[in-house]
């Protein structure tokens, strides 16, 4: 699964770190220290499976601890690996670095098909796995915060945190161990669409530079950009939802059984629908369809969201790809050699690094709400009402003229935990391309996005590491 024509996954990350590492002065220890992994922690357990045993694969890698805690979701997939672990893990740290998030990049992997046991027995297995975590100290509010990944969700991570509660009575910042929880269970809103929102944004903010769109031969804006999204997931279908609110045509859609494709547009609502009462994409009324999912990644289009998992785009499909930006909303979906190619061809790769970050972005608030003990906007919602009531109420006192009562609500009411998240999400992305950007004006040796991303945080950890002590 991590293997890209005979570079491991871990390698490929690596590859891209020291292309970037090039552009910097740093010290080639300090640059070795950033970019190897500090631990790795691979274990098994058994779990009882009726009257036999089976026996569990399963991993944590914290790859830098040049913040604390670190952070990183838990995979679980029959197919995943310690390389992909400790490749994933990587891919955190920068990303963390990008977004300006304090924690240290990690990352958890379970060797399991979860659509092969039955509930008791993903709880079972994901209540050990945290069991071997806290034994090893490997989990903990201000040590390691695991989080949702692929296979796994709110379920999961609320059978976490009881997990580390139930073995760390009184611990006041419990619920700080995990996040992505239930709302329930002191989650946050906003949380579950986090990445696909975050991708928009950042897709968003790519199309508005000028003088890139005009460079590839695109206008700015997301009003006439056609958009092909490849995977039907939380990250995929949120991506789709609010590019097509942006003002972006999602044109087609792709997922493991097939693809789909109207160049008039889809109803990414609709399409999910479908899916849900038929098992299948295919089918879709008006749709022209295709048995191979990859065929659907060729279609024309003007941006690619390619947010399934990783090498999806190799040297053997690149050349079919018609879109002008890809916006990798997955994981190492395109192959370094492909990215290449793409580069070569006058395309612009918005990096994963970068582009996923919306999910650790919102994490992070999560993470600060169950220290903090208390909801977003709940101290200050109510009184930011009244004194806005109080400032509209004045206003129409002095002048003589009245508002409407639907300007007044929109006027008069206070922020909600949703939309402060939502905002700090936003704020966090635009930022964060701006720096991009500017990374790579300031050299222009550096050539592509993702260049300038690995740039951008391979400066900050290293700032981080000095100011530590850690390096004179």
């Amino acid at each position: 699964m991590a293997q890209s024509n005979n570079n491991s996954f871990f390698a490929d990350v690596c590859n891209n770190f020291d292309n970037a590492a090039k552009h910097t002065s740093h010290p080639e220890g300090l640059l070795a220290q950033i970019k190897a992994c500090n631990s790795v922690y691979r274990f098994q357990f058994p779990i009882r499976r009726g009257n036999s045993f089976e026996v569990i694969d399963a991993w944590r890698v914290e790859h830098s601890h040049h913040m604390s805690p670190t952070k990183g979701g838990i995979r679980y997939s029959d197919m995943v690996n310690e390389d992909e672990v400790m490749a994933l893990a990587a891919l955190m740290t920068y990303k963390c670095a990008i977004v300006n998030v304090p924690f240290g990049g990690a990352k958890g992997g379970i060797c399991i098909n979860p659509k092969n046991y039955t509930v008791a027995e993903l709880e079972t297995i994901t209540r050990r796995y945290t069991t071997e975590l806290i034994k090893k100290n490997f989990i903990g509010p201000g040590i390691d915060v695991p989080a949702p990944d692929y296979g796994s969700g709110e379920r999961e991570m609320s059978w976490i945190a009881d997990t580390y509660m139930t073995m760390n009575p009184g611990s006041l910042d419990a619920l700080g161990c995990v996040t992505g929880k239930p709302i329930a269970l002191h989650g946050i809103r906003g949380r579950k669409e986090a990445t696909g929102r975050g991708v928009a944004y950042a897709v968003r903010e790519c199309v508005n530079i000028v003088e890139d769109m005009t460079r590839i031969g695109l206008k700015a804006g997301l009003g006439d950009k056609k958009v092909i999204v490849q995977g039907l997931g939380n990250v995929g279908y949120h991506s789709a939802k609010y590019l097509t609110e942006f003002g972006a045509t999602v044109v087609g859609l792709c997922e493991y059984e097939g693809a789909i494709y109207n160049e008039n547009g889809l109803d990414v609502a609709e399409v999910f629908a479908h899916r849900t009462a038929t098992g299948s994409i295919l089918g879709f009324p008006g749709a022209k369809e295709f048995k191979n999912s990859k065929e659907g990644l060729e279609q024309p289009c003007d941006i690619l969201v390619p947010a399934a998992l990783e090498n999806q785009i190799t040297v053997e499909n690149i050349r079919n790809i018609k879109a002008k930006i890809i916006a990798e909303g997955a994981n190492g979906p395109c192959t370094p050699e492909a990215e290449a190619i793409f580069t070569e061809m006058g395309g612009i790769i918005i990096p994963d690094m970068y582009c996923n970050a919306g999910g650790v972005t919102v994490s992070y608030f999560e993470w600060l709400k169950n220290l903090s003990h208390v909801a977003f906007g709940r101290m200050e919602n109510r009184y930011s009402a009244n004194s806005n009531e109080n400032l509209i109420t004045t206003l129409e006192n002095l002048t003589g003229k009245s508002v409407s009562a639907q300007q007044r609500s929109m006027l008069v009411k206070g922020a909600s935990e949703v939309e402060l998240v939502n905002s700090g999400l936003e704020d966090t992305m635009m930022n964060s391309y701006v720096e991009i950007i500017e990374t790579m004006r300031a050299k222009p040796t550096i050539k592509t996005l993702r260049t300038a991303a690995f740039v951008s945080s391979i400066d900050k950890i290293a700032v981080s590491y000095m100011n530590l002590g850690i390096w004179p």
